[in-house]
């Protein structure tokens, strides 16, 4: 490739190669399709001659040593249903052109390790692998619709403005990873919809300068423990891991080059829709997320060593509203949510939830959700008990002014702490319940008095004026008050220690000043109890 002629391009170019040299001088398109669907299809298994085939090595030479533009023309590379032999190697090299290759195949990994560009896109091509680790764009970064066979690699790449990956099929590499992005950095949106992984999503330490959008992708990772790897991750918007509503119309200006931005948005009730599926661990640990995180119809399948770990994530809103997951664990551990949007049949069971720690403001459920299930939700949270789940639960509904609720929640929470107690003081509890439910109903506190008032005033009628312990002073016997100062254990009503009571009516007496103790000191506990609450 050594000789030149007259135009400047090498001796040895091929017809293809010439067609692609002079495209690349005007701006125009090199189209080496066949014009027939069924042979136009890079990932199909029709081989591709050489009449629609250009080497690598000139590609390269066309991006880093290119000839000048015609005049009054802007040069760049753009390419349809071509076929590029060898390894296209740009490690390290800066890319002036606009670069563009639709429905292109490549024989042979793509090298960008280092590379800068301005805008490069790749549709619908069948790549091999793609190697962009540190990779610089200007511009945008296009891969939709492509097929990978063994991998993306964009470890601390720099995206100048939007990486668009939509409806990609992605292979593991021999690390088990499909997509590699460890560090990597993005200015605007990241757009994955309907994207289809095999193997570990990688993006740990990863930054999205507005949203990261994956409605209806489908993630799997047999092969590991995570399908999505990604903590610390931020997303400085909303991160949308949703199902897509189908049958939509794109919304582009009618370019079958440029793939459309958003293909389609959450879908509404009883619109057809494809879930996002992630099939195999979630993880989102130390996140950070400006808007919100959105679960809605999302699907996880999980082994029962797997989890959706969602540890000490920040974002005013969580919108946990997919399928409950039937095996693994959902874990929210540490996390910091100002509103938390979820459903009933979207938490797991007993056992397979962890939410010490968890802190959220608002609750704003969708559908039925009552304080039932909301109680069941924190048990299934806390296999052995643990108080700052019920606190943090009634502190919420105490501030949305569900006091009755609060109290519900705190009522259950002694319950639940009861059954760790020893004998002696479970009894107890049981006592405090029994009577004036840890004092969180004071009204059935005077429901026992009125009822042992009435129960000592009854007895006591029955009985003939006692004997008076001083004969001269002593008030007229009175049975009600009698029965009254004997249950109120402060106050003294001048009755109690004026009659000298014989027999079994000394211990009638006495269990009515029994119990009137009782009873006074559960309503203390209750008391207290709610002045510390307050």
């Amino acid at each position: 490739m050594a000789e030149t002629r007259v135009g400047g391009e090498p001796a040895d170019l091929t017809g293809p190669e010439l067609r692609m040299w002079s495209a690349y001088r005007t701006g125009s398109i090199c189209d080496l399709s066949a014009r027939a669907a069924d042979r136009d299809d890079p990932h199909a298994d029709r081989v591709w001659g050489p009449e629609r085939s250009v080497r690598a090595q000139v590609v390269a030479l066309l991006l880093l040593h290119g000839p000048p533009p015609d005049p009054g023309r802007v040069a760049s590379l753009k390419l349809r249903g071509v076929r590029i032999t060898g390894r296209l190697d740009l490690s390290g090299g800066t890319v002036s052109p606009y670069v563009e290759l639709q429905s292109c195949r490549f024989d042979s990994e793509i090298q960008l390790s280092e590379a800068r560009f301005g805008t490069l896109r790749l549709m619908n091509c069948a790549i091999p692998r793609l190697e962009a680790a540190r990779l610089h764009t200007e511009g945008d970064l296009h891969l939709p619709r492509c097929r990978v066979a063994r991998g993306i690699r964009l470890t601390d790449a720099q995206i100048g403005t939007d990486l668009l990956i939509s409806q990609a099929v992605v292979q593991r590499d021999n690390r088990g990873r499909a997509i590699a992005a460890d560090g990597m950095s993005v200015a605007q949106d990241f757009q994955g919809e309907l994207l289809e992984t095999y193997g570990e999503v990688s993006l740990r330490g990863a930054k999205i300068g507005v949203s990261m959008n994956l409605r209806g992708a489908r993630l799997r990772n047999p092969y590991g423990r995570r399908a999505l790897n990604a903590p610390q991750l931020t997303v400085e918007r909303t991160l949308y891991l949703t199902s897509i509503a189908l049958g939509y119309t794109p919304g582009d200006s009618g370019s079958s080059s440029t793939p459309p931005y958003g293909l389609g948005q959450t879908p509404t009730r009883g619109q057809r829709a494809q879930r996002f599926e992630c099939r195999g661990g979630l993880r989102l640990d130390d996140g950070r997320f400006g808007d919100a995180i959105d679960f809605y119809g999302a699907r996880f399948t999980l082994a029962e060593d797997q989890e959706v770990s969602l540890r000490r994530i920040q974002t005013p809103e969580l919108r946990f509203v997919g399928e409950q997951p039937e095996q693994g664990r959902v874990v929210v551990s540490g996390a910091k949510v100002v509103k938390l949007v979820d459903a009933s049949t979207s938490w797991p069971g007993p056992g397979r939830v962890s939410m010490e720690g968890f802190v959220y403001e608002n609750l704003a459920p969708r559908g039925h959700f009552p304080l039932s299930r909301r109680l069941s939700w924190v048990e299934a949270a806390t296999p052995e008990y643990s108080p700052e789940p019920y606190e943090r639960l009634a502190a919420v509904l105490r501030a949305s002014g569900e006091d009755a609720d609060a109290r519900e929640v705190l009522l259950a929470k002694q319950r639940r702490r009861r059954g760790t107690l020893p004998p002696a003081v479970k009894a107890w509890g049981y006592l405090q319940d029994w009577t004036v439910v840890y004092g969180y109903r004071p009204g059935r506190a005077a429901l026992w008095m009125a009822v042992l008032w009435a129960a000592g005033a009854l007895l006591f009628s029955w009985h003939r004026e006692p004997p008076a312990i001083k004969a001269d002073e002593h008030p007229q016997w009175n049975a009600a008050l009698y029965a009254l100062d004997l249950l109120l254990p402060v106050i003294d009503l001048g009755q109690e220690d004026q009659w000298k009571l014989e027999g079994g009516w000394q211990w009638g007496a006495a269990a009515l000043v029994i119990l009137g103790w009782i009873l006074a000191t559960t309503v203390a506990a209750g008391a207290s109890r709610l002045l510390r609450r307050g």
